[in-house]
């Protein structure tokens, strides 16, 4: 394996996904990847910065899920729909376990991440509820800041194991029934036959 950084990263991730974010620490990473751990603390400087290039990274990808698709002329509810699969493909892995491990030994980086994160969603969903109310496809009565603030509340709650105790409900199928209820919400009727379309075509694909 190589030393590029992005390559180690995306290794990073996935042993954390398998043995938890508390368990990491630059000897059992090294000794997993075959890389000293003084070439990692070179790269990172300590854990809690490998944790910052870790959510880093986290954004990175779903930032790239806009970038890697061309919806200017894409409806609105496919927008969603291509989002949310790329979302169920990309972090179904992610627990709430793992969330909890990140908010209790890391909180002020989690929080700055989290933050990020809310106000890069928070902007899309606003962006998408105005082009699908143009697009004749949502409710013209809608209130698209507090919409957009609900689909960010309901996200947080599917990593809440309070609420949803991992071992009982996959991130995907929360996902799916939350993105659901989503669009019940403000397609109409016109929006929700297309909607129901839509989903036939995707269970095809």
């Amino acid at each position: 394996m190589g030393n590029n950084q992005q390559d180690i990263l995306k290794e990073i991730r996935e042993l954390s996904l398998d043995k938890g974010v508390s368990c990491l620490s630059f000897e059992l990473i090294g000794s997993h990847l075959g890389i000293d751990a003084a070439e990692l603390i070179r790269m990172f400087g300590n854990e809690a910065g490998l944790i910052e290039k870790l959510l880093e990274n986290e954004r990175n990808s779903f930032k790239a899920i806009f970038d890697e698709n061309n919806f200017e002329g894409t409806n609105a509810i496919e927008i969603l729909m291509i989002v949310s699969r790329e979302v169920s493909r990309r972090f179904l892995a992610v627990t709430p376990s793992i969330t909890h491990d990140l908010k209790s030994l890391y909180p002020e980086i989690y929080q700055a991440h989290l933050e990020e994160r809310i106000e890069f969603i928070s902007g899309k969903v606003k962006i998408n509820i105005e082009k699908g109310i143009r697009q004749g496809i949502y409710r013209e009565d809608l209130s698209v800041e507090l919409l957009a603030r609900l689909y960010i509340s309901r996200l947080l709650d599917l990593h809440n194991p309070a609420f949803f105790p991992p071992e009982k409900f996959s991130f995907n199928v929360l996902y799916d029934v939350m993105f659901d209820n989503f669009i019940h919400g403000i397609a109409n009727e016109e929006g929700l036959n297309h909607y129901k379309r839509l989903r036939e075509i995707y269970k095809m694909d």
